[in-house]
């Protein structure tokens, strides 16, 4: 081999190097796109559930998706239980929570979540779990050491910030012992081959800053890129800088449900949040949607809920298929998360649709700009409607395109028209195509959408 050959060779080799490395520290270039077994499943996922999910998951893996997460309750004896002593937490000799095995039989022996999370690399997912913030009062109450310390569990617990709504855990003091242990939880979950951690607890009632960057500095000591998902909403736009330092997504609202409006009053909380009330909070955070940052409308509550839905019974989602398609529309161009909640075993042909459509998806990952059209700017007949503006690419480059996104929140039909130039476009001719129904219309200056109650549409225009 020549030393020209040689030294193209290694340069290459270089390249390839330095953009493998830097691409496996980027941690969420583009919205996150999984699974969540929360609202199907509540506290009660077990491995072998799990599994099937993630199986049903890795068969639409290339469409995008590819967290596949197990939410709260994993090290719970019996998710069942009523009080803190029934639900029975489980933890190893330093006070970190680990897996049931007879919930996730993979586990036994202190294997942890590590063979789980390898079959679910092996199926080309991600590996995701859910933990409450904080250290579980048994452990502080046996004062357990905290791994690669001198610390024990009560010089990291702060008593006087427990979880208000979760009973298992204090919080964590912002001091040496508190980061210590920090630090050991989530260089233990990284050796289990973690990709994602939600976080609850944390993000509002209350807001809990320092356990916040305490958590990212762990993550960040681990060198392994995990996305850290913060919860439950609604964040204050007041943190959004701060949160936008340290987290990858953040919950914007308190936990969405099946359902268009819970019309609730002023003051009130705002649980459950339907998908009426998204459209004006995901618009407050668009200026802070940027690569990296991505401000979560919550879980996608679509297609089967069950068997132990983390609220309600069992039940196919009460969304109408037109809801389902203006929810999913409206996190797709507002490049919110896309976190599926239903029961992945039971996928229905509609639900499948949806989380299938390649061109709606791409939308929502391709995007570089979007924001909710001025209402003061629409013509009439618009009074009841919203408009969402996306644009992809740089104008002039192979693939620009514009999308818009029209939605109907009234509760009966309408009809809306407008030109282009009314829309922010020029007064030329455009082509529509319609990414759910692949129709194209005719090149025209304007346009004319006839929606149902409740319902949407979007056009990839050029």
């Amino acid at each position: 081999m020549s030393r020209r050959t040689l030294f193209s060779a290694l340069f290459f080799a270089a390249v390839f190097f330095a953009a493998t490395f830097n691409h496996a520290q980027t941690v969420a270039p583009t919205p996150p796109m999984g699974w969540n077994s929360w609202d199907a499943y509540g506290l009660t996922i077990d491995e072998a559930d799990f599994k099937a999910n993630a199986t049903v998951l890795a068969g639409i893996e290339r469409f995008g998706w590819q967290y596949a997460v197990i939410d709260e309750g994993w090290y719970m004896a019996n998710p069942f239980g009523h009080t803190l002593d029934e639900k029975k937490y489980l933890w190893d000799q330093n006070g970190l929570l680990i897996p049931v095995a007879d919930r996730f039989p993979s586990s036994a022996d202190g294997q942890g979540f590590k063979p789980l999370a390898d079959w679910v690399h092996a199926q080309g997912l991600k590996f995701g779990i859910h933990i409450v913030r904080g250290i579980p009062r048994g452990v502080v109450k046996q004062n357990l050491p905290i791994a690669d310390s001198s610390f024990h569990a009560e010089d990291a617990a702060d008593l006087t910030t427990p979880c208000p709504w979760d009973d298992g855990n204090w919080g964590v003091k912002d001091n040496e012992a508190g980061q210590a242990y920090y630090d050991s939880m989530l260089k233990l979950y990284a050796n289990w081959g973690l990709d994602y951690i939600k976080v609850d607890c944390i993000s509002d009632h209350p807001y809990r800053p320092s356990e916040i960057r305490q958590i990212a500095e762990a993550i960040k000591k681990t060198g392994r890129p995990i996305v850290l998902s913060l919860s439950p909403g609604p964040t204050q736009l007041t943190h959004a800088v701060e949160v936008g330092k340290y987290a990858q997504m953040w919950r914007i609202t308190d936990d969405h449900w099946d359902l268009w409006t819970a019309n609730h009053k002023p003051g009130q909380s705002e649980f459950p949040f339907g998908i009426k009330e998204e459209f004006d909070r995901i618009a407050e955070w668009i200026p802070y949607v940027t690569p990296g940052n991505w401000p979560d409308a919550d879980m996608l509550p679509e297609g089967w809920l069950g068997p132990h839905p983390g609220l309600g019974e069992p039940r196919q989602s009460r969304e109408t298929h037109d809801e389902q398609q203006t929810e999913f529309t409206l996190w797709a161009i507002s490049r919110s998360p896309l976190i599926l909640g239903a029961n992945l075993t039971r996928l229905d042909d509609f639900t499948r649709s949806l989380v299938t459509n390649q061109a709606v998806l791409f939308m929502n990952q391709s995007l570089t700009l979007s924001h909710p059209v001025d209402q003061t700017s629409l013509p009439a007949g618009f009074e009841t409607a919203r408009v969402w503006r996306g644009t992809a690419g740089s104008s002039g480059s192979r693939n620009y395109a514009e999308y818009f996104a029209f939605f109907n929140l009234d509760d009966k039909p309408v009809t809306l028209k407008a030109t282009w130039k009314q829309l922010g476009l020029d007064d030329k001719k455009h082509q529509a195509q319609d990414p759910w129904s692949d129709a194209t219309l005719k090149d025209s200056r304007e346009i004319s959408v006839t929606l149902p109650p409740h319902g949407s549409t979007v056009y990839k225009v050029r």
